[in-house]
């Protein structure tokens, strides 16, 4: 089978990159062995936190970070276009190019982001809030949402909080056991006919307050759900993060994943590959665990497998490696310099990655193979966790080797 591009990794790299090939009218394959780092996400992306201006902070990054070798300039174009990118995808996000907020965490800290979907809780750069008082309410019984330090980190910035439980019949089935109230489970409940029946129950809390704050519990499979519930409430409604499983990471893949489709993308689910068919530098072919000996070819392909977290970089006891085509990496020899014994430490080993040249074109070998590209969290050169630079990392970089690929 022969596709144009063909894309290893179904996260939010690999999908921003197919979406941005298939506009350009190329015929597209994404490989997804299930889960990504999206079933964790925030609510929110981060581009760099670690100033204000995100840009100011990025132009001393050092030269090997991926941010580097797209360009500033050209970094300050592909970002422009990400708010209507999403909003292309259904996915509606505030923010300003050029300057983070804060971002309320499940447990009552402050991060700076760059852009977050439009129903959460933010505060400008300044950090002054919008409320005098909020009521912070939760589902009875769910363990994942803690309002004692979420009211505790907004007291400090002199918010007031009332703390509520909701009871509702409809998700007592749940209650029977500790293990299905989970914010997926939870989730499926409160759609349909039952938005209205839980506004009515948030509107009973929220008489006396500036706005409310709940859980990230509604809208798994689209943002419907989400928007007639903020329109029945009669006070401003604002979801906050809970710990992971997250609704909104998984409604936001199966979204980008819902559009790529329409856009005529084949996305294989539940596949991993098996390895590549390299001729005269080029990968020419692949194959997968379903498929056997069937070869999927392409004129280019892209690597967003990801991290260790998604097994894009294993570690054994001789070191880090890429396990599906054995591409060079970027690491340290010695296990005992991988880490820091501080936790708190900017740990070295989250800045390993596949080595690449400029163009962000995979190294196997020493040299680069013609037509195999990285992009995201597999990338070497940048710490996601010390920069507030993951997000960024994934959208960015699959947009800017979408251009170089549209533009052969």
């Amino acid at each position: 089978m022969k596709f144009d591009t063909i894309i290893i990794g179904g996260g939010l790299s690999g999908l921003t990159a197919g979406i941005e090939l298939s506009r350009k009218g190329q015929k597209c394959l994404i490989v997804s062995s299930g889960q990504s780092a999206l079933h964790f996400f925030s609510g929110s992306f981060e581009l760099c936190s670690l100033a204000d201006d995100p840009y100011e902070a990025i132009a001393g990054l050092g030269d090997g970070h991926p941010y580097s070798k797209i360009g500033l300039e050209n970094l300050k174009e592909l970002a422009r276009g990400v708010k209507p990118f999403f909003k292309e995808v259904g996915i509606s996000m505030k923010g300003v190019k050029d300057a983070n907020h804060w971002r309320i965490t499940p447990l009552g800290a402050f991060k700076r982001a760059w852009l977050t979907m439009d129903e959460y809780a933010t505060l400008p750069s300044d950090g002054k809030a919008p409320w005098k008082k909020v009521a912070i309410l939760n589902v009875d019984g769910f363990l994942d949402f803690h309002t004692s330090y979420l009211a505790s980190g907004l007291s400090e910035i002199g918010v007031e909080s009332v703390i509520r439980s909701i009871s509702m019949p409809e998700l007592e089935h749940l209650r029977k056991n500790p293990t299905e109230m989970r914010s997926t489970n939870i989730a499926k409940t409160l759609t349909g006919d039952i938005i209205g029946v839980l506004a009515a129950r948030i509107n009973e809390y929220a008489k006396d307050v500036d706005a409310v704050f709940m859980p990230a519990v509604v809208g798994l499979t689209g943002c419907s759900d989400v928007v007639r519930l903020r329109e029945k409430v009669d006070r401003p409604l604002h979801f906050i993060a809970t710990l992971p499983p997250s609704v909104p990471g998984i409604r936001l893949q199966l979204m980008l994943k819902r559009h790529f489709q329409k856009l005529g993308g084949t996305y294989m689910l539940g596949d991993s590959v098996t390895g590549g068919l390299f001729e005269d530098g080029r990968l020419k072919s692949i194959t997968t665990e379903n498929h056997g000996d069937v070869r999927f070819e392409a004129d280019n392909f892209i690597l967003a497998s990801g991290s260790f977290f998604s097994k894009g970089l294993v570690s054994d006891i001789d070191g880090v490696r890429e396990p599906v085509f054995g591409l060079d990496v970027d690491s340290i020899d010695e296990r005992p310099q991988w880490y820091r014994r501080n936790m708190f430490e900017a740990q070295p080993y989250m800045s390993f990655g596949i080595s690449t040249d400029n163009d962000f074109r995979a190294k196997k070998d020493g040299l680069p193979v013609q037509n195999l590209y990285g992009a995201g969290a597999v990338l070497s050169g940048f710490n996601a966790m010390k920069e507030g630079s993951g997000a960024g990392v994934s959208i960015l970089t699959a947009l800017h080797v979408a251009s170089l690929l549209n533009k052969q």
